[in-house]
């Protein structure tokens, strides 16, 4: 079970008290105007892999033309953190619609170092078998997309990434099984091609609309065998529904699928688990050659500043012909949102998921406190 849990501090000795005063009457103002906004905090976190991680956070929301009154909101966040147990954390990611949202990009950097545990390929591995060892990941990610009718999008994208893994315990299942390929790490780059529909009133936080995005990538043989070479594709399906002005359903179902005439490498897998889908399960605990999950969430917003959510959903990883022989595995829960830009619909997202009970194991948990919503 994995546990990751972020406390985000408004205010710190650092900060003089004429800041502190802004971000709180920022934080419990009423206000609703068009603007951009910037709010840098403090982070600690836990989590049971990387001990207590110290880091910041700095998150800056704007519209590239205010004068358009259709415009949806960007973002642009960067993060940095550090933990005991020499976790380590760089990343930045934009996320932009230009005006009369004509165009849509995002551009993503990310170096990440920590501990991390395997327990095997497939939909039934077992706790007993989890096996620690360090991973290097370095991922550079871009995507642009251009309005070509009603709020359909066509693009593309380029997506590099270099994993490095060190086994720390000898004859664990990492180094022992058959299923893990390339056990040293490696590298791809993906070439995309992208198509998604977009109705959605908010970006942060919809209340009504469609998001529709398939997608198809595919890795050259650029770095030589046993570095992937095949085709992923994904597919993510979000629909909003407004059921009264304090009430909205939003359902999300995601398809991950990897296709290639060669063995696929540990870390290329779909993974299935993490605090925007499948909440509950460890990012790892389950991965095979496809994923598919989906989850339904209520959205109840009694005052303009805090939410309420209940959710569910369920999910599996399956390998090339083994989906009716695996079983779906269910996730659910309760959350809490507290809103800090009302206009925008940015929000400090608190929740509790509760998922399968593995034979001879606890039931599989899981806590979150993270910005945004799940999906």
């Amino acid at each position: 079970m994995r546990k990751i849990i972020f406390f985000l501090l408004l205010t710190s000795c650092t900060l003089h008290l004429s800041a502190q005063n802004k971000i709180i009457n920022k934080l419990f103002s009423k206000d609703t105007t068009r603007h951009n906004s910037f709010l840098p905090l403090p982070l600690i976190g836990y989590s049971q892999e990387a001990g207590l991680t110290l880091g910041a956070i700095g998150i800056y929301s704007f519209y590239a033309d205010k004068n358009d009154a259709n415009i949806k909101a960007s973002q642009a966040y960067g993060v940095l953190s550090f933990s005991t147990k020499k976790r380590v954390q760089i990343s930045f990611k934009t996320d932009v619609w230009t005006s009369g949202n004509n165009y849509h990009y995002i551009a993503e950097a990310k170096l990440l170092k920590q501990p991390f545990n395997v327990y095997g390929v497939g939909n039934s591995t077992l706790l007993v078998n989890e096996d620690e060892i360090d991973i290097s990941r370095f991922r550079l990610n871009g995507e642009l997309e251009k309005l070509v009718a009603k709020n359909l999008y066509l693009g593309g994208g380029l997506e590099y990434e270099n994993v490095g893994y060190t086994d720390k315990v000898a004859g664990g299942i990492y180094e022992t099984s058959p299923n893990v390929i390339d056990k040293d790490g490696g590298q791809f780059m993906f070439f995309k091609a992208t198509s998604f529909f977009d109705s959605r009133d908010n970006v942060p936080y919809p209340s009504k609309g469609l998001y529709a995005k398939l997608q198809y990538a595919y890795a050259p043989n650029f770095f030589g065998s046993p570095n992937f070479n095949g085709s992923l594709i994904t597919a993510d399906l979000r629909q909003f529904n407004k059921i009264n002005p304090k009430l909205n359903l939003a359902v999300n179902a995601i398809y991950e699928g990897l296709i290639s005439k060669k063995p696929i490498p540990f870390y290329n897998l779909r993974q299935m688990g993490n605090d925007q889908f499948m909440r509950a399960y460890y990012s790892g605990r389950f991965r095979d050659k496809n994923m598919i999950t989906s989850q339904a969430e209520l959205r109840y917003r009694p005052i303009p500043r805090f939410g309420l959510v209940a959710f569910g959903g369920a999910g599996k990883v399956y390998g090339e012909n083994s989906f009716i022989d695996t079983d779906f595995k269910p996730t659910y829960g309760l959350g809490a949102r507290i809103f800090f830009d009302l206009e925008k619909g940015l929000a400090l997202r608190i929740d509790y998921a509760l998922g399968e009970k593995p034979m001879g194991e606890k039931r599989i948990s899981g806590f979150y406190l993270s910005l945004g919503e799940a999906f």
